[in-house]
Parts: structure tokens; sequence; C-alpha cells
């Protein structure tokens, strides 16, 4: 699956169909997941994770076609808040059918593609030696930590009593 998208190709009708087989694959997966976990209709999921699926297209090839050296994941990110303002014609309808999707859902799914990624080039992981070990280490254990500080402020904030 890693095979279909190398972050490089132009927006050809092949490129296209790539990312589109590569969307379908991970919709999929992640509405099965979704069903399984948190019991969402499969039919309103599928819905749902279309619209993010045509948003996440309409970003990638607005980063290969615009003049601006601007990261697709921005694009998709300003056409979902611009499409879910309220307000939009398209708000509630977006608003619901995503909302069908549990954001661990796709997580999930997501990690487990970036797993079969880093297993392919593991050669060139083990070629950086020990040191990206501890350094990856340390980043995944500083965002983790770093989360729950956050999360644990919010809270007594918010006035839930802590654990």
């Amino acid at each position: 699956m890693a095979d279909f998208i190398d972050g490089t190709e132009n927006v050809t009708v092949h490129g296209i169909f790539n990312w589109i087989r590569l969307l379908i694959i991970f919709s999929v997966i992640t509405v099965i997941g979704n069903y399984i976990g948190y019991k969402h209709p499969i039919g309103e999921a599928f819905i749902g994770m279309g619209i993010l699926s045509l948003i996440t297209l309409a970003g990638v090839w607005m980063e290969r076609e615009l003049p601006f050296n601007i990261s697709s994941i921005l694009y998709i990110s300003i056409i979902g808040i611009v499409i879910a303002l309220p307000g939009m014609p398209t708000s509630e309808f977006v608003l619901y059918y995503v909302s069908k999707i549990e954001l661990l859902s796709i997580v999930t799914v997501f990690l487990a593609y970036v797993g079969i990624g880093m297993g392919k080039s593991w050669d060139e992981f083990k070629a950086l030696g020990w040191k990206a070990v501890v350094i990856t280490i340390l980043v995944i254990a500083s965002t983790y930590y770093g989360s729950a500080i956050v999360a644990h402020i919010i809270l007594v904030l918010t006035g839930v009593p802590a654990a």
C-alpha cells in the first residue's frame, strides 16, 4: 500500500487514481473499526469518510498545482474549517456525517499505515544508529507527557476533579 503514494507524484490520472484507491482502502478499514469500536452506523460513517477523502484529495491537488510552497495539510485544514463554519450551507451536512467517525478510528488506521511504511525503510532507520532510537523515544514520550499535562490543566480549569 505504501507504494501507491510516494509524495512526489504529479497530478495525473494515474496519481489521482492511486490517491483514490488508497483513500478507499483507508476509509473501509476506518469505517469497519468505527462500527466495531463505537457502533456508529456504517452508511453514515462511509459518507463521513467520503467527505474527509474529498477534502484530502482537494488539499493534495492544491499543494501540487498552486504556485505556493504550502503543505497539503494546511490546505486540507482550511477546506475543512471553511465548509464546517456555522452559516455555510455545507456546515450541518458535513458536521453531522463527519461526527459519525471517531478520531481514534482514523488514527489507528493511520498509525498502522505509518508502521508499514517504517517497516519498509527499517534498514534506513537502523543506519541512523542508536541516537535516532533515543531521540524517537524521547519525542514520543515528550509528546505523550506534554499532552497529558495540557489535558490535566484543562480538566482542572473546567472543574473536573483530578484523579
